[in-house]
This record gives structure tokens, C-alpha cells and sequence, in this order.
């Protein structure tokens, strides 16, 4: 009785084998295939994303989250095509080197082409994701850091042969459609930039970093690249008693100049960017926000060679709101690239969520359209997905929520321009200044003795309201 039960049981476990083995034929390389030819990036044939479709244009009735409801790539919009307005990236390194993790928990995020390993190999791995995720999703741009994307080495040959190496790949799957809205080197991670890499007090650390960023301007050209950004969250200071912040300053200066004169020596043609950002990691950072950045771009004589990097949840950190920084990057001229994420209002520290807030979009919209746009810049969503969220579809959906949210609020910025009452508005308030008087003054012929005289004869001045309310209200009307 024992055998015969025993042979039962040895069937039903056969049988359970080969229903398995027909149901459960993995679409993508298993992560624990490391035997297979799976493991080597170059042998890769399946899909990372089975299931998920190429995403398309669907309209605001469409319930299916795997599509656009306002982005419509190809619509044209006051003069330009939807595309051509946003010009969106994928972020590397948020969606394809997060992991979850922060200083309370472990990582949460198990990708199924993940093998737990650093190497060259799971780089390239890594890259082909990358750019099955970029097709999928419809764009045409994406934004690395170097160390991203390839392993660190033992040398710095090591690295600069190992970048070289998965870069090559990049540039064959990228064809002649996709492009790098920006690169950029990693020089804030490793324990050799602590006290900085441009602001480091040592020369070494000051040597290495212009090495690193030498070679990641080298592939961001070789890829294409449109910009390049300089993002200092080691650059400044964590307390002024050990700090010469004069001299740190200088140095940093002297750090942007050798870049771009290598930037012209080798031809590339892709605006320099720095990223505002006022502290985290580092204490105090020298890049605090948009008006200083413009300050030390103007002390050093670089207000010519480079432009700014918004990101809209640096912007609330530094006690700002994005429109501002905006604002501020645009009448400054240096309004070359935005970095669309956003921060909890609860939270005080950098959360890199996805902006889907309508009402900032359409101001961060309006701000695009005065500006013409923002090529060769773009909006980058240097957003990550939530700890919590650890299916591979939530990062489609995180970008397809993010895209339409910025879609959303170029339309919203049509409909203010259509009906004209938000800028009679605000063309009302300043009305006393499109006079002779006015136009006295905004040319700069308005000395105060001439201005005294006026003073007297008006008398007392009338100060009308400033309809802040009408204005909200008429903002709200469109969202």
C-alpha cells in the first residue's frame, strides 16, 4: 500500500514538473539563471517588460493606465508638437538603479533581469532595459550618470575601460532616433569625494574628479549628447571652522572653466548646466538655489557658458517654490533644462516623487511657454517610484502619470492665453508705467530730483488693489 501510494505521489510530482515547465516559460531571463546565456547582456533575447505594450495616446476617457490620456506626442500646440514642447527623458538612475532602499529599510525592489552583481555584464544587462523601456514609453531621450551605468573600478583605467565598454552598447541601441538629454559624472558617492570633488582641500581628490568628468563629457558627446550637467551635492560645506569658503569658491570656478575649455576642444556643442540644489548631503551647498547660482556664474565671468538645471523639489528645499526658480533661471537667461519631480509638503528632505500636481504643472508650464521652450534642455523625470511600489509596471505608470500631468498643464496654459483675463490683469496692475513718466524711468532718465518734483505736484499717491484673489481665481478656472 505504502509503494503504490508512493508511485502516486511520484506522478502527481511528475505531472506537476511538466505543467509547470509548459505554463511558467519565463518571457525574460530568470535572475537565478546564471548558468544560461542569460547572464551575459550580449546573449539576451527575451523581453524585459512582457506584457507591457508600446504606449499610446488615448485620450482623458481612456481608464487603461498604460496609456496617455493628454499626452499626445504628436499634437500640435501653440506652434510646436506636444514632443517638441516637453522633450521628456528617463532617468537612469532612479529607474533602473533604484532599489528602495533607505536609511530605515533594506531594498524593496527585486527586477527580474536583476543577478545581484555590480558587473560589466549586468551593465549592459541594465542598458538594454534601459532602452526597451525608452521604446516602450514613447520618448526619444534619457539622462546618466556615469557610475550609473557602468561599474566603478579598481583604477580609474578600470572605469574609464568598463564606461567605454557598456557606452558602446548604448550608442548601437540608441540608433539615430534616441539621444542623451544629458550626462553626467558621479562624483559625490564614492568615499574619495567626501569633502568634495571641485572643493575638495585636497589636490587628488581635486585631480581625479576633473578626470571623471573629463571622460563622462567624452561619452556624453560620443552618445549625442544635447547637455551636460554639474550637479554639486558635495560641493560646499559642513561647517564654516574648518572651511577657507573663499578659496573652496575659487577653486570650484577654476573647476568650470578647464571643463569648458575641454568641452570646445573637443567640439562638443551641448550646453553646460549646473543643478541648484541648497543642501543634502552636503550641509550647505554653493550652488543654494537659482539667484546664487546666477551670482557665481556672473562673479567668475561664466554667465555666458553655462545654464541651469530647475528641479522642482531642490527648489522647495531651498524655500522656494519651482515657479519661482523658474522664473528667476528665465529672466537670467539660464533656463536650460528642468528636472520634473516633486517633493511632500510633510517631508523635509529630497523624495524625488513624480510631479502630478496640475496646478504646479500648468505654472511650470507657463513659465516654458514665455520661455519659447527649453531646447536643447528638457524635462527630465529625476523621479523614483515609491518604496512600496515594486511591480515592474508601476514604472510605466509613474512616468505615464508624470508626462501627463506636464501635458495636462500645457494645455492649461493654452486656455489662460485664450482667454487673456489673467495677463489684462496683470497688464492693469503696471498700466501706470505705460505712460511717459513710466517710460521715463524704465529707461533710466528718472533722477530723483525729477522725481521729487513729480511726487509734490501728484501729492499723495493712489494704490489700487492687487485683485490677488481675482487672480487665483481665474488661474483656478482653467485647471
Amino acid at each position: 500500500m505504502k509503494m503504490k501510494a508512493g508511485r502516486i505521489l511520484l506522478l502527481l510530482l511528475c505531472l506537476n514538473v511538466v505543467t509547470f515547465g509548459v505554463i511558467a516559460v519565463p518571457q525574460t531571463c530568470p535572475a537565478s539563471d546564471l548558468e544560461s546565456g542569460c547572464s551575459d547582456s550580449e546573449e539576451w533575447k527575451g523581453e524585459f517588460f512582457p506584457g507591457i505594450p508600446k504606449i499610446k495616446y488615448e485620450g482623458p476617457s481612456s481608464k487603461n493606465p498604460l496609456s496617455f490620456k493628454w499626452y499626445n506626442a504628436e499634437e500640435e500646440i501653440l506652434g510646436k508638437k506636444m514632443k517638441d514642447w516637453l522633450r521628456f527623458s528617463v532617468a537612469f538612475w532612479h529607474t533602473f538603479r533604484g532599489t528602495g532602499g533607505d536609511p530605515f529599510g533594506a531594498p524593496t525592489k527585486n527586477w527580474p533581469w536583476e543577478d545581484g552583481t555590480n558587473s560589466v555584464a549586468m551593465a549592459k544587462r541594465r542598458m538594454r532595459a534601459n532602452f526597451e523601456f525608452i521604446n516602450k514609453l514613447g520618448v526619444d531621450r534619457w539622462c546618466f550618470h556615469d557610475r550609473d551605468i557602468a561599474p566603478d573600478g579598481e583604477t580609474l583605467e578600470e572605469s574609464n575601460k568598463n564606461l567605454d565598454e557598456v557606452v558602446a552598447l548604448a550608442k548601437e541601441l540608441q540608433g539615430s532616433k534616441i539621444r542623451p538629454l544629458w550626462g553626467t559624472a558621479q562624483v559625490f558617492l564614492h568615499p574619495r569625494y567626501m569633502h568634495g570633488g571641485a572643493t575638495s582641500p585636497e589636490v587628488g581628490v581635486y585631480a581625479y574628479a576633473a578626470a571623471q568628468v573629463k571622460k563622462a563629457i567624452e561619452v556624453t558627446h560620443y552618445l549625442g549628447g544635447e547637455n551636460y550637467v554639474f550637479w554639486g551635492g558635495r560641493e560646499g560645506y559642513q561647517s564654516l571652522l574648518n572651511t577657507d569658503m573663499g578659496r573652496e569658491l575659487d577653486h570650484l570656478a577654476r573647476f568650470l572653466e578647464a571643463a569648458v575649455a575641454y568641452k570646445k576642444k573637443i567640439g562638443f556643442n551641448g550646453t553646460l548646466l549646473i543643478e541648484p540644489k541648497p543642501q543634502e548631503p552636503t550641509k550647505h551647498q554653493y550652488d543654494w538655489d537659482a539667484a546664487t547660482s546666477a551670482n557665481f556664474l556672473r562673479k567668475y565671468g561664466l554667465i555666458g557658458e553655462f545654464k541651469l538645471n530647475i528641479e522642482c523639489n531642490h527648489a522647495t528645499l531651498s524655500g522656494h517654490s519651482c515657479h519661482h526658480e523658474l522664473e528667476t533661471a528665465r529672466l537670467n537667461g539660464l533656463l536650460g533644462n528642468i528636472d520634473a519631480n516633486t517633493g511632500d509638503p510633510q517631508t523635509g528632505w529630497d523624495t524625488d516623487q513624480f510631479l502630478t500636481d496640475i496646478a504646479e504643472a500648468t505654472l511650470v508650464m507657463l513659465t516654458v511657454v514665455k520661455n519659447g521652450g527649453i531646447a536643447p534642455g528638457g524635462f527630465n523625470f529625476d523621479a523614483k517610484l515609491r518604496r512600496e511600489s515594486t511591480d515592474v509596471e508601476d514604472l510605466f505608470i509613474a512616468h505615464i502619470s508624470g508626462m501627463d500631468t506636464l501635458a495636462r498643464g500645457l494645455r492649461n496654459v493654452v486656455k489662460l492665453i485664450e482667454d487673456g483675463s489673467l495677463d489684462e490683469l496683470v497688464r492693469k496692475r503696471y498700466e501706470s508705467f505705460d505712460t511717459e513718466i513710466g517710460a521715463h524711468i524704465e529707461a533710466g532718465k528718472g533722477d530723483f530730483e525729477y522725481l521729487e518734483k513729480k511726487a509734490i505736484k501728484w501729492g499723495e499717491p493712489r494704490v489700487p488693489s492687487a485683485k490677488q484673489e481675482l487672480a487665483e481665481m481665474l488661474f483656478q478656472s482653467v485647471l
